[in-house]
């Protein structure tokens, strides 16, 4: 960003500070604060470190008046946006999730009541019927906990990572006996943050990890620490199916399946929601993997300590 302004300068363009969506965008992106009102001041507070060493106070003013301006008007702009998104999911909730419940709800009991007055081929639409309108159900659920995701104020306390694996790794083998899975977990990968949003990121990341080993006779998923350039990397690694790198993006965009359905069932936006609470922690997310020789997820958080 400073060499974008810098640029515009010595080119003459700009005299008078006005700023481009270019930098504006780097500005604005270069906030990882959990509210739109802490990323006005955490910009803010930026442009004023950047430019203390220029003695025409007068020019840091009028910058400073522009990008505080144009941060108020995108404040505002996505407060609204927040707003007519809690209605939204207030109607969805209510207008959509109650009359599949009640489709779930008859179908069931049509096929309890009435199985002796329908033939093999009639139970199977009831059937196709019911697991529609159940997934149908879980979908909606799932979208509105990741819309949520974006507005919802974040908690600060200390989270232990490994512990959130361990207990899902426990309910995973429980519910599965007769799989054969080696656990590899790091313990006391602590950090700061939403301890419920950071169970249901570690969550999805296990289950994923559970679901495309699935094929293997003895599958492994291992979960640990590793030093980075600027912060400690977590990750989550196993050895199932992997992925083409050339769709290694694709997989956090929501419905964007690499694999088959019917293979490996689920809502699609699963690892849409862990990028989402993991932005919201001012981290990444990103995958490595090879066809056939597993995937590993790293993923980093402001705060990492082990």
């Amino acid at each position: 960003m400073t060499d974008a302004y810098k640029a515009k300068r010595n080119n003459g363009e700009g005299r008078y500070l006005t700023i481009d969506k270019e930098i504006a965008s780097s500005m604005l992106n270069a906030s990882y604060a959990v509210d739109l009102k802490s990323a006005v001041h955490t910009s803010l507070e930026t442009i004023r470190n950047m430019l203390q060493e220029r003695p025409n106070n007068e020019e840091i003013s009028l910058l400073t008046q522009q990008v505080e301006r144009l941060l108020t008007e995108q404040t505002e702009r996505l407060e609204s946006i927040n707003r007519d998104l809690e209605a939204f999911n207030y109607s969805v909730a209510h207008d959509l999730c109650a009359p599949l419940r009640r489709i779930c709800g008859f179908t069931r009991a049509l096929q309890e009541q009435y199985a002796g007055m329908l033939d093999l081929e009639g139970m199977d639409y009831l059937e196709r019927i019911f697991k529609s309108s159940q997934h149908m159900n879980d979908l909606i659920e799932a979208l509105l906990q990741l819309s949520q995701l974006s507005y919802l104020s974040l908690k600060r306390e200390v989270v232990d990572l490994s512990e959130i694996v361990s207990d899902t790794a426990a309910d995973l083998a429980q519910g599965t006996p007769e799989r054969k899975v080696e656990f590899l977990i790091q313990p006391r990968i602590r950090t700061f943050g939403d301890q419920n949003l950071l169970e249901i990121a570690m969550k999805n990341l296990l289950r994923n990890a559970w679901k495309f080993t699935q094929m293997r006779d003895v599958a492994r998923i291992e979960f640990g620490a590793q030093e980075s350039a600027s912060d400690k990397t977590c990750f989550v690694k196993d050895n199932g199916i992997g992925f083409d790198m050339a769709n290694a993006e694709r997989m956090f965009h929501a419905f964007q399946r690499l694999h088959s359905s019917s293979e490996f069932p689920g809502n699609g936006i699963g690892l849409t929601t862990v990028q989402r609470i993991i932005n919201r922690h001012g981290g990444r997310i990103w995958a490595e993997g090879e066809v056939d020789r597993g995937a590993t997820f790293f993923f980093t958080l402001q705060s990492c300590i082990t």
